[in-house]
């Protein structure tokens, strides 16, 4: 009977202190790996958001959104059509901005961020772009504004003010 006993005795032993730490560790790098795919899913969905967004950009090519220069004397139309396709940019520059923005940020997550803070400052040197902005930040998430006003003020020298 002893030798029964002691053999459940040691099977509980190493099950404490083996198996379950194992599992635990397992667990923990399994939800670590769930939570990293998620993160890279929620990129890829931003990427194809953006992707979606530059389809619509060459569709506009009359407003010549990808040059470096805003275009010269727009008709009211272009100007409607324009200030829509930036308030969509906006629109996911704030999504992303909110899904992919941290004040801390491991390596992947800085080459992510890179990405959109690339795309912004890209953005933000375009005289149409920047002289929208104040109309385009109302009633955006305050974090948001603050940060793409500043990655304004950085690229083109001038604060943006937002009117209340």
């Amino acid at each position: 009977m002893t030798s029964a006993h002691d053999a459940w005795e040691l099977a509980s032993f190493v099950v404490t202190v083996i198996a379950l730490p194992f599992a635990v560790g397992v667990f923990l790098l399994e939800q670590r790996k769930e939570r990293e795919n998620e993160e890279e899913e929620a990129f890829q969905l931003l990427s194809d958001a953006y992707n979606d967004f530059l389809k619509i950009v060459l569709a506009n090519s009359d407003l010549q959104l990808r040059t470096s220069a805003a275009l010269p004397d727009p008709t009211p139309e272009q100007n409607d059509r324009m200030l829509v396709i930036f308030d969509m940019l906006v629109a996911l520059f704030e999504r992303a901005y909110l899904v992919a923005h941290k004040p801390q940020m491991n390596a992947t997550e800085r080459r992510r961020w890179n990405s959109w803070d690339d795309y912004m400052r890209d953005w933000c040197r375009r005289d149409d772009f920047h002289n929208a902005l104040p109309l385009l930040l109302r009633g955006e998430d305050e974090e948001f504004q603050a940060y793409i006003k500043r990655v304004a003020a950085e690229e083109r020298a001038t604060p943006v003010i937002v009117a209340g």
